[in-house]
């Protein structure tokens, strides 16, 4: 890869994201042998590794970016008849120095005065344990089996890291350039690799060092919390403004717009490509100036995310597929479609292209209406959360050098104010957008999307 490249991808949110994690443990807190480790990351919390190859994981996971809560936990270790023994004031560990087994690794969650309860045996699974969340509503009709969260009237929860994959700084991925800088990568090494959490009672704390371990929600920017109008409804240009003027009449404040998928070509895209389910092209016969609707939106105040079905990739039938195609060495004379593929540092660079594309057309952000399971060509990631995860950190990428002479030219009464600039969606009024410096400088982040598993928080 060319230098100034390798600069380029050195600045970007994604090597960012990386270089601000604390993915370390504390030298004090950790306890190791030649194959398993055990990191003491809090009086309540406790890291468990075994590793046959005696290589343990320090790199961030798609869970985890911080293990370092910032103090020394008071703890004793004390070795009595073969056994390990860890005592904090919240927790009694015994470890027998061997592969984990339900008979060799147990805690005691001190505090709980149920003891039926408060011991926990490697292997144990949780008989109260409070829940979490789900990754989808799609075909629920009644009560859904939710995930197992943080707290538990158990008393203890374990939170699995085993299968996570590892965020790394990388400018090259299988021999190709990667412009992001950072990767999604397997770990290169096998391991078990949990997190035990024995707060007994204490549910606020143990939700929030799972912020600390995990990240914490980043602030939602003040649009978001406000009504948003959504139906999957094959509108028109003119019927959906029309629409919105109506709301105003009648007193009804929307913040978002939410455009569903018919905003692309769906219903006239020949057979031979496929379904029109996955679309980056505008249908012009339902938005034949698009520019102008999104436009039209923003002056009325109002931000505007549609929905995308990335999963077919892009098609000879797209706008942008020219272009695509060539980024990932297609000759677009084959009209072969371009593969959806997370893995591959070509195709996302030119995904983004394409998104970044219709943003500065005027769309604010994306709802990734991702359905079709949780396999790639890379092991164990799952592209919802690939998805999540690259789009949220790209939405707050940083202005370009043209973007950014924009904003300096900018004579706007708010963008005089001292700092405005710093902070400029915050002064910006959605009431009195103007065009020429948009909440595109200095980007809140933002996506819209399902969960994808513990972590996912940190991608609103």
């Amino acid at each position: 890869m060319a230098n100034n490249a390798l600069d380029n991808a050195a600045g970007t949110v994604f090597v960012d994201y990386v270089r601000k994690a604390r993915p370390n443990m504390r030298e004090a807190s950790i306890l190791q042998g030649e194959h398993w480790r055990i990191g003491i990351l809090t009086e309540s919390l406790i890291r468990f590794e075994w590793s046959d190859s005696g290589e343990f994981e320090d790199n961030l996971t798609q869970m985890v970016v911080n293990r370092d809560f910032g103090a020394d936990p008071q703890f004793t270790v004390t070795h009595r008849d073969g056994l390990l023994i860890v005592d904090t004031p919240a927790l009694y560990v015994t470890y027998d120095g061997k592969p984990f087994s339900k008979e060799g690794l147990s805690v005691v969650v001190k505090g709980v005065a149920d003891t039926q309860f408060n011991t926990w045996h490697y292997g144990d699974e949780p008989k109260h344990n409070l829940k979490g969340t789900a990754r989808t509503l799609d075909e629920a009709n009644g009560e859904i089996p939710l995930d197992d969260g943080v707290i538990s009237r158990d008393g203890w929860a374990v939170l699995d890291d085993s299968a996570a994959n590892v965020i790394v700084e990388a400018y090259e991925v299988n021999g190709k350039p990667n412009p992001l800088g950072a990767w999604v990568m397997p770990r290169d090494h096998a391991e078990t690799d949990f997190y035990f959490f024995g707060y007994g009672r204490r549910y606020t704390e143990a939700v929030q060092d799972f912020y600390k371990l995990a990240g914490p929600t980043p602030l939602l920017p003040r649009f978001a919390l406000g009504n948003w109008w959504s139906r999957y409804y094959r509108y028109t240009q003119d019927e959906y403004l029309q629409l919105m003027d109506r709301f105003k009449r009648e007193g009804i404040p929307f913040t978002t717009s939410v455009i569903d998928m018919d905003w692309h070509r769906v219903d006239d895209v020949d057979p031979k490509y496929g379904s029109g389910w996955t679309g980056y092209s505008w249908d012009k016969q339902l938005f034949p100036d698009h520019e102008a609707f999104l436009r039209d939106l923003h002056e009325r105040g109002l931000k505007a995310t549609l929905n995308v079905h990335p999963r077919d990739g892009v098609r000879a039938f797209e706008d942008d597929y020219e272009a695509v195609a060539k980024r990932v060495g297609i000759d677009p004379a084959t009209e072969e479609a371009v593969e959806f593929d997370l893995t591959n540092p070509d195709f996302v660079s030119a995904y983004f292209d394409m998104h970044h594309r219709m943003e500065a057309e005027g769309v604010d952000f994306w709802w990734l209406d991702w359905q079709q399971g949780g396999v790639t060509r890379q092991p164990g990631l799952d592209p919802l959360w690939v998805l999540n995860h690259l789009h949220y950190l790209d939405s707050g990428r940083y202005e370009t050098s043209s973007e950014r002479n924009v904003n300096e030219n900018c004579e706007c009464e708010k963008c005089a104010e001292p700092g405005a600039r710093d902070e400029h969606e915050m002064h910006v009024e959605q009431s009195e957008r103007n065009v020429s410096c948009t909440e595109r400088n200095n980007r809140w982040p933002l996506t819209f999307s399902r969960y994808a598993g513990p972590g996912s928080h940190r991608y609103p």
